[in-house]
């Protein structure tokens, strides 16, 4: 298996756990306000990093970075987990659940875009096609089929779930060039973020001690959205060749997603929602059978 399929095979496991996290921030946010998810989740995904690192004997590690790179840590804590989380939680709020989904998936658009002028890689006519393709899909389930409209349930929703997606891809391309342990650097930054979510959550709500009912959702979000698939994700980002082909990758989850936020949410999963995935994964098809960019 060379690096390329590797990277495919972290992606496609990162992109399974995600498409179950939805419903669980719709589920966590009827319990809990988005400072209060945002903690505890930070958490939980602190804890689980630090497992993995006592696990592969690499704690040590962490007590090699040098000033510089906990510097370094702080910057990137800020952008993931605290501010990125912050601004999605709050669109999950605002927003239903199949709405808000596709709106952060753009996020792979964005990166694409970003990954040219950042990283110097090259855009290919048939990526651009791929992400256009998949961006109308996403914008048919956004205006709920209504394009001459382009009505939003909640524009202020709309804003924080677009503006997420630039962070997401801001952090993600500035990880490309972090040549530190990928687990450790994470784990650091994640330290960072959970002080910068405990400080939020005393000054915006209120850091009480959940139930275990209220913790479910907050341990759920904290393994397989935060911490195990994040080093996943960031392990096929650091063995692609292609940051556009693997980033088309998260298009996958949304026909997985939509089942459990039907199933569970309870939402009525709207004609034009199914009609944008349709797009949607036709550009990813096309995308992938026209051959490496």
């Amino acid at each position: 298996m060379n690096q390329q399929h590797k990277a495919y095979a972290y992606g496609l496991a990162a992109v399974l756990c995600w498409s179950t996290v939805a419903t669980a921030f719709k589920l966590s946010l009827a319990r809990l306000d988005p400072f209060q998810l945002l903690f505890y989740s930070c958490l939980f995904s602190l804890l689980v990093l630090l497992s993995v690192l006592a696990l592969t004997r690499s704690l040590h590690k962490l007590h090699e970075f040098r000033r510089k790179e906990w510097f370094q840590s702080a910057l990137y804590g800020a952008l993931n987990p605290f501010l990125y989380y912050t601004i999605l939680f709050k669109a999950y709020d605002l927003l239903p659940a199949q709405e808000a989904q596709p709106i952060n998936y753009t996020w792979a658009i964005m990166l694409s875009l970003l990954s040219v002028p950042l990283l110097r890689q090259k855009l290919h006519k048939k990526d651009l096609i791929a992400l256009c393709l998949s961006y109308f899909g996403v914008l048919l389930i956004c205006t709920h089929g209504r394009l001459t409209d382009f009505t939003f349930q909640s524009p202020l929703g709309v804003f924080l779930a677009l503006l997420s997606t630039v962070i997401w891809a801001v952090y993600w391309i500035v990880c490309t060039k972090d040549s530190r342990d990928p687990v450790a650097g994470l784990t650091a930054n994640f330290l960072f973020g959970t002080v910068y979510t405990f400080v939020s959550v005393c000054i915006f709500s209120s850091p009480r001690l959940p139930q275990l009912a209220d913790s479910l959702g907050p341990l759920y979000v904290g393994i397989f959205e935060m911490g195990l698939t994040f080093v996943l994700w960031l392990k096929a980002m650091r063995l692609t060749s292609s940051t556009a082909r693997i980033s088309t990758l998260i298009f996958l989850s949304p026909f997985l997603s939509l089942f459990f936020i039907s199933a569970f949410v309870g939402e009525n999963i709207l004609p034009a929602t199914w009609l944008g995935l349709f797009f949607i994964t036709l550009g990813i098809a096309f995308q992938q059978v026209t051959g490496k960019s």
